[in-house]
């Protein structure tokens, strides 16, 4: 599934405009003490992370030996299989990856080629949802919304 800047944009706005307030999500299985790194392979190195509310995490990696960008959702408390998700995408390529699911650990991990671009990411676990617009573009600002639905 392609994700596009406005329409990414639009749903975030329309989940803040009825009273939204927090944060993206992932899914998947994995052990309590499940890292980045250990989701998304050796060589990964985490270069962004947002919180989904108390729930857990969102992270941002990247693999220098080969120009790829890898997101994980990952619980702060691994448990009942709840909804999550875990997306990327690159504007300047359109290329995107995404996994959503019903998981006890982790949502993802999802790749796309990202070397020398800026990158939108985001996840969510069970009803709330970060994204991040515009990561990791060197001196431009990224944004980010975090809302609940």
């Amino acid at each position: 599934m392609r994700f596009s800047r406005s329409v990414l944009t639009a749903s975030a706005l329309a989940a803040l405009s009825v009273g939204a307030t927090t944060a993206l999500a992932s899914p998947a299985s994995a052990a309590p003490n499940t890292t980045p790194q250990k989701v998304c392979g050796s060589g990964y190195k985490t270069v962004n992370s947002a919180a989904v509310g108390s729930l857990g995490t969102v992270y941002l990696t990247y693999n220098s030996a080969n120009g790829q960008n890898c997101v994980a959702t990952i619980r702060t408390n691994p448990g009942t299989r709840l909804d999550m998700s875990a997306w990327i995408y690159v504007p300047d390529t359109e290329e995107s990856a995404q996994d959503d699911g019903r998981f006890t650990s982790y949502a993802g991990p999802v790749y796309v080629h990202g070397k020398g671009h800026c990158v939108d990411w985001g996840g969510g676990i069970d009803n709330v949802y970060v994204q991040v617009f515009g990561s990791n573009c060197g001196a431009l600002k990224e944004h980010r919304v975090t809302f609940t639905r």
